[in-house]
């Protein structure tokens, strides 16, 4: 993906760029955008809002296939240009795989505990039980959720499909991996706000609602992003990517269950997207690691 094809056309590239991001956004900001001007607020519970999510997270793979019509660019499903939905486990890219599904639970574990040594008396033995969770169900919910977030990643892949399997290799070859990695961020970001507008992730109580939201999401985008075209580079698959990205919704965690959310929101004087912030921790070391691996093996193989 990092490399410059001989008959690479900088012009058609946009091209087929662009379209994809109209239809990126065209299928998913209307309906986004009517819950918002309707008053629907983010809601767990609420049946309405988790359909127009799940159809929402389709929707840019869907576009993938609708761009890839339009602009005649084949339906491949593996190598240079292609849907990327192959799967190989040879030289060790089972590695990444099982990168990308343990390192959720690892990041999400620390951000927790991140929280646990700020606020001290937000940590709560039974918190489990305010909760409604059964303590047979704590210790074995990081397993259950990863096991099923592999086995039901539809929306996942319906993103993935979409922004690592079709964005990012457009932005890769125009404007080099780095860039793309925060252009993709932010535009990934963007594409969230609508359901950052309903209090979708961060809830509403916070200042500047919901353009500091908005402008966080696009952080949150490009650090997580930094691992999932990691991920989805060295493996030549969306796959990985997908399970990741899956397993991250599910928040596979055992601390959240003796965390008292609400004791850390009121330490923040009801801020609901400070206990965000302690997610930003584990992601920039995760993502220094990725990238100082990243220069040292590109750095081999100049010296070869």
């Amino acid at each position: 993906m990092e490399r410059m094809e001989k008959d690479f056309d900088k012009k058609l590239e946009i091209k087929r760029l662009l379209i994809y991001l109209f239809f990126a956004f065209g299928l998913t900001w209307p309906v986004f955008f009517l819950s918002y001007f309707e008053g629907i607020k983010w809601d767990g519970a609420n049946q309405d809002m988790q359909t127009f999510i799940g159809l929402g997270m389709i929707m840019p793979f869907v576009a993938n296939f609708i761009t890839r019509a339009i602009t005649k660019e084949g339906f491949a499903m593996t190598g240079d240009d292609s849907l990327m939905l192959g799967i190989c486990f040879k030289n060790k890219k089972w590695i990444y795989y099982l990168f990308a599904i343990l390192i959720p639970w690892i990041y999400y574990e620390a951000s927790y505990l991140f929280e646990i040594l700020i606020v001290p008396n937000a940590f709560d033995p039974l918190y489990y039980q305010v909760l409604g969770v059964k303590k047979e169900i704590v210790f074995f919910f990081p397993l259950l959720a990863v096991s099923s977030s592999v086995l039901l990643s539809i929306g996942a892949l319906g993103e993935e499909g979409g922004w690592r399997g079709y964005m990012m290799p457009k932005l890769i070859r125009l404007i080099g991996l780095p860039k793309a990695i925060i252009v993709g961020g932010i535009i990934w970001g963007l594409w969230h706000a609508p359901l950052t507008c309903c209090g979708h992730n961060f809830g509403t109580e916070y200042a500047g609602f919901p353009y500091l939201g908005i402008l966080f999401m696009c952080v949150l985008c490009t650090l997580i992003g930094i691992m999932l075209t990691f991920v989805t580079v060295k493996t030549q698959s969306i796959w990985p990517a997908t399970f990741m990205h899956a397993i991250n919704n599910a928040t596979p965690c055992i601390l959240k269950f003796f965390v008292n959310e609400e004791a850390v929101k009121e330490y923040f004087n009801g801020n609901t997207l400070t206990i965000w912030m302690f997610l930003l921790i584990p992601y920039v070391i995760i993502d220094a690691v990725i990238i100082l691996i990243s220069l040292k093996k590109r750095k081999t193989n100049r010296e070869k």
